[in-house]
């Protein structure tokens, strides 16, 4: 297929997918495209909302569709490690010996639902968190390589209910995105009691399958950035720290940390998966912008004063993006 093909087919079967999933989830359009993002791009997201509004069905649904292997943990004050990653066991070997033998545990899946991941202890939130860096995990000096497609969809409580270990700066900048999940609306509150409390309820069907996944992946590499857009994405960056020659009011009152080069990696990989969603084989400033929110909100560390007047990270970036401009006056 040729470079237009190619991109043709991307839109066709990313607006599949979001058909499928709709059919099951209620309303949570944007929560979707953001997970999805994260997911054409080898990234992983962080889901943070109260419990009960659909986080769980939303990444059983996605693997559903694409067909690919579901897992879920239960992060609790009392899961370890080898609970997550694995232990080695003592087996017989046939000949009347003992051998050890690896059994892996429920990380080994495409699609990882780490549930309520900041009620457990760091040590245990390290384990997870280096299996979605490395793509592996080491038992008994053994490295096990974990199979591709691996997509970590992390949910956290917002931090002020009890029982919480807040998940450190470091290891939050490893989360690609960080989605908020709002409660349902009216409508949508009436249309998910129809859906799952009447006689059948909905599933989705495969759409595509592993290969077809991994090619959406690689074309989304393959996608070109223009010089001016890095450097506008570049400015963003900046704009986040205070003190840099970009910064803006907002920053230099309230941030105490800004964002990583990994924030900028992240924003440009779904600024490409949002132009081939639309049909276009290049990035646009409008899909940096849309990619902006998801990317920054967890990166931006507060100050005293931000924390004390309760200042959204959300409207720290609205005022950064109004401030910088797409192209740099001389």
């Amino acid at each position: 297929m040729d470079s237009h093909e190619r991109v043709e087919s991307f839109r066709n079967h990313y607006e599949a997918i979001r058909a499928e999933v709709g059919k099951v989830i209620v309303g949570m359009d944007e929560v979707v495209e953001q997970v999805m993002c994260c997911l054409l791009t080898g990234g992983h997201a962080l889901l943070e909302g109260v419990p009960g509004i659909g986080k769980t069905m939303l990444i059983r649904t996605l693997s559903d569709a694409l067909d690919l292997r579901f897992s879920r943990i239960q992060f609790t004050p009392d899961l370890m490690p080898a609970d997550i990653i694995g232990t080695n066991i003592v087996v017989d070997d046939g000949r009347g010996g003992k051998q050890f033998q690896f059994q892996q545990g429920p990380i080994f899946g495409n699609m990882i639902l780490a549930d309520e991941i900041n009620r457990a202890t760091p040590k245990t939130q390290s384990a997870v968190l280096e299996a979605m860096a490395e793509r592996s995990v080491s038992v008994a000096k053994t490295i096990h390589k974990l199979e591709l497609p691996f997509f970590v969809l992390a949910t956290q409580n917002p931090l002020e209910m009890e029982g919480t270990y807040p998940l450190p700066e470091a290891q939050l900048d490893r989360f690609m995105f960080k989605v908020l999940v709002g409660s349902p609306s009216l409508s949508e509150l009436t249309t998910i009691l129809d859906r799952t409390t009447g006689a059948e309820t909905p599933e989705a069907r495969k759409i595509v399958g592993r290969d077809e996944l991994l090619a959406m992946r690689d074309l989304v590499r393959e996608v070109p950035v223009a010089s001016h857009v890095k450097e506008y994405i570049g400015r963003v960056i900046l704009a986040t720290h205070p003190g840099s020659e970009f910064e803006t009011e907002s920053t230099r009152k309230y941030v105490r940390y800004g964002a990583s080069p990994r924030a900028a990696q992240s924003i440009i990989l779904a600024a490409k998966v949002n132009a081939l969603r639309q049909g276009r084989h290049n990035v646009a400033f409008a899909d940096v912008r849309r990619a902006a929110k998801p990317a920054l909100r967890h990166r931006l560390i507060l100050n005293f004063e931000g924390e004390a007047e309760g200042v959204r990270p959300d409207d720290l970036v609205d005022q950064i993006l109004a401030a910088v401009p797409e192209a740099q006056t001389v």
